[in-house]
């Protein structure tokens, strides 16, 4: 009851106030919300598993600008020293925390019950060669990882954030980076930063420049796993053993903490061609990489993102580019952020690392990194290949059945797979409407929606932890990955955003939205609470049916209730006609009910049931008990 009366309370608040200048006067009230959520509402929120939410993930600055005063970073100059530009895709739009604030409603209405928050902290503001400058928008050029970047708000603003979320019982997740920071560090011998790896066998640590340099270093026994110890590492004394770093003048102290400003703690080789060591020890088109092998690196973000639990308690972290980091680090980091998560009083820490691939038959890629790594879990970039290729694609079904059977390769197997994040768009690769007309040219709006539609009713009815992609839920298609697909919710003054398709409306990015009766928008949050209200569909085993062979067709899963065994059969049809098919239940699965979706009241003999499914259809059906 406090709990229903308080979110009522804070709607009220912020209808109310409605303006950025009104933040600083719901302070206190927001601070007595948090408060009174702690004792019932936080309380409950801590006691959810990983796998009970839904997660909204959006990047700040696109999605709504609450605060015009902030828009600049509280930098003066035009948009090449404040990174704002609002009609530029790659710089900053003006979104911010309290736009999000503003927007709870919103994203609470959807079905939500977790946000993911893109990065926040202080990022360089532009970056990039003449010619070829972006903004650090995104959040992931970081030169101060302890405080909010001002183009976003300020602590405070972040505080009352996370007390908003406290009333309405939802969770925040903050994405975290510990591969590298912004492109600082130059290197003498190719100062535009475009400098080819050289690798440890080529460029020793013992010599400077290569096999034939003075040799440095003394002592020093690499960096290899049996030597990453305290000790060893006092002995890498000089950092030009491959290039020479540089810190340009006026940015010698630009990073906080102060210890990240010498090049010392960079592995300093130059970029990454994503493969063989480089992947681990390469720049990020110039992003210094950070030697994550040296203790005092991995204790130094133990301390920071430790800080971030100890000072907000925020209920997990997001972890960047875990991929590019040596797996040592994270059997020291993953361990000790838990334990510090416990000691504030959250016993379900939910860490998630990107591991990116593409293929959906790579499972064995995303395991790994829970099993030799220790990761908890990792995003389910399988689960978005297999996605792409049968729903925006043209392959069998059975691309799913292999994807799920894959699950016992996990750490902890099955159980670890249940609270994997699951997605179909990012903001990376691209919206799955976008994939749908690039494997489809032909195909039209109102087909395109409905196979988003499909893709879905999968992603919040299957295994694992569905992530929602801000701009999904009201048809946005984009043209491509990375600045493509990363469109704000509210009015664009992006040519190239207004003049892409939305599907599912006839409105355009020239305006704002945040329409609650948009179609996905609707499928979105009547699956959400289906899935919030039925145990089996968030922490229920799951068991494939029925699957085609290199055809699009059905594809069928039975998933039980945990603590009765009641039996739910879901069923997708990933082709454009229409299919009947038998799908295998249990033998005591006799009588069903309809969830969503068209579904037989009696099974046709015990151990099968009849599916009806029109082109792009599902249906979730329940069984009536389980004798």
């Amino acid at each position: 009851m406090r709990g229903t009366v308080a979110r009522a309370l804070w709607s009220v608040v912020w209808v109310a106030l409605g303006s950025a200048a009104a933040l600083g006067s719901a302070a206190a009230l927001g601070g007595a919300a948090a408060m009174a959520g702690e004792s019932g509402g936080t309380a409950s929120l801590r006691a959810r598993p990983p796998e009970r939410e839904v997660i909204y993930f959006m990047l700040p600055d696109r999605f709504e600008n609450g605060d015009p005063s902030n828009d600049r970073g509280g930098l003066a100059g035009d948009r090449l020293r404040t990174g704002f530009d609002p009609a530029s895709k790659g710089f900053y739009n003006g979104g911010d925390l309290a736009g999000l604030i503003s927007r709870l409603d919103y994203i609470q209405g959807l079905g939500a019950t977790a946000i993911w928050l893109g990065p926040i902290y202080k990022n360089k503001p532009v970056q990039g060669g003449a010619g070829e400058e972006s903004a650090g928008y995104h959040g992931y050029w970081i030169t101060d990882f302890t405080t909010v970047d001002p183009h976003f708000g300020t602590e405070a603003d972040l505080r009352r954030l996370i007390d908003a979320l406290r009333v309405r019982g939802m969770k925040i997740y903050l994405d975290i980076i510990t591969n590298h920071t912004a492109d600082v560090i130059a290197y003498r011998e190719c100062p535009t930063s475009d400098c080819a790896y050289r690798p440890r066998a080529d460029y020793p640590y013992s010599r400077r420049g290569g096999l034939n340099g003075v040799p440095i270093n003394e002592g020093f026994a690499g960096d290899g796993p049996r030597h990453q110890t305290a000790a060893n590492f006092a002995k890498l004394t000089r950092p030009d053993f491959a290039y020479t770093p540089v810190v340009p003048r006026g940015e010698e102290k630009i990073k906080v903490p102060a210890w990240l400003n010498d090049p010392i703690w960079y592995h300093n080789r130059g970029n990454t061609t994503f493969s063989g060591e480089s992947n681990d020890m390469g720049d990020f088109v110039g992003l210094d990489d950070l030697m994550t092998e040296n203790p005092r690196v991995v204790q130094g973000f133990i301390d920071i993102f430790g800080g971030w639990i100890d000072r907000f308690g925020v209920d997990g972290f997001r972890i960047d580019t875990a991929k590019h980091v040596n797996e040592e680090f994270w059997r020291a980091f993953t361990p000790a952020m838990i334990e510090r998560a416990k000691q504030r009083g959250i016993p379900n820490f939910h860490i998630f690392g990107e591991v990116y691939t593409d293929s959906p038959a790579d499972v064995s890629l995303l395991a790994r990194y829970t099993r030799s790594a220790g990761l908890p879990t990792v995003l389910d970039f399988a689960f978005a290949a297999a996605v792409r290729e049968t729903v925006a694609g043209g392959a069998g079904t059975e691309v799913l059945a292999r994807l799920f059977a894959d699950d016992v390769l996990y750490e902890g197997g099955t159980a670890t797979a249940l609270r994997s994040p699951t997605f179909i768009s990012n903001h990376d690769f691209g919206r799955f409407a976008h994939l749908v007309f690039k494997k489809n040219p032909a195909v039209t709006r109102d087909e395109a929606l409905q196979r988003v539609k499909l893709a879905h009713a999968m992603l919040l009815t299957l295994r694992g932890v569905p992530t929602l992609y801000s701009g999904d839920e009201q048809g946005f298609v984009g043209q491509g990955g990375d600045q493509s697909a990363r469109q704000p919710l509210f009015a664009s003054q992006v040519d190239e955003y207004r003049a892409q398709p939305i599907l599912g409306t006839n409105a355009t990015h020239a305006q704002s939205h945040f329409n609650a009766d948009h179609p996905l928008y609707a499928l979105i949050a009547r699956l959400s609470k289906l899935r919030t209200q039925h145990p089996a569909l968030h922490a229920g085993r799951q068991e494939t049916r029925r699957y085609t062979e290199g055809k699009p067709g059905i594809f069928a899963v039975s998933r039980f209730d945990p603590m009765d065994g009641r039996e739910y059969v879901i069923a997708f049809n990933t082709s454009a006609a229409p299919i009947v098919s038998a799908v295998q239940v249990e033998t005591n699965s006799l009588e069903f009910t309809a969830l969503d979706g068209n579904c037989e009241s009696r099974a046709s003999a015990p151990g099968s049931l009849k599916m009806s499914l029109p082109a792009f259809g599902f249906a979730v059906c329940a069984a009536r008990s389980a004798k």
